[in-house]
């Protein structure tokens, strides 16, 4: 193997074990524009792309422990090393895939387990871990926001009581 191939596949093998999680998409015909927009929406996912060789890639990846065939990657591939949440990174996948039609998700390695195109897509419609948390705090806090308009309420029905019983005294 030539030394510009060996630095290489050392850069790869390095990307593909600093990342928590990894996902392969083919893709065709990407213009810089849209490179670098996408770039841009998975920089935000801590997450990088890379347009990578297969065999260097293929070789990565099996001295990193992962089984995938040369069969398994077909066409011109971009390999997606994902730091942050890997739901972010396919929902920023898929929505380019569905804009541009020019990207296709191949399979991804999401903490150890194997996800298809199928799965990876099912991923992408999950909510994000921000919007979890938002939602469990609103159901955490909706009982106790209830609690407090109910005894607002409360309060001032009787005020309002106070008031109209007032106003009926100064009339007689």
């Amino acid at each position: 193997m030539r030394e510009e191939k060996k630095l290489l596949l050392e850069e790869v093998k390095e990307k593909v074990e600093s990342a928590k999680s990894l996902i392969v998409t083919k893709y065709e015909n990407i213009t810089p524009y849209e490179s670098w927009t996408l770039r841009q929406a998975l920089a935000k996912t801590s997450s990088e792309m890379e347009m990578v060789k297969k065999r260097i890639f293929l070789r990565a990846l099996q001295e990193c422990g992962y089984k995938y065939k040369l069969e398994d990657l077909e066409g011109q591939i971009a390999v997606i090393f994902i730091k942050g949440e890997a739901v972010e990174a396919a929902k920023a996948l898929c929505d380019f895939a569905q804009s541009t039609n020019k990207l296709e998700l191949l399979r991804g390695e999401i903490e150890k387990k194997t996800y298809l195109k199928d799965d990876l897509v099912m991923l992408s419609k999950l909510p994000t871990m921000i919007e979890l948390r938002a939602q469990f705090l609103g159901l955490l806090e909706a009982p106790m926001t209830q609690t407090v308009s109910v005894f607002n309420s409360l309060l001032t029905s009787v005020i309002y009581a106070l008031e109209e019983k007032k106003k009926l005294e100064e009339k007689k």
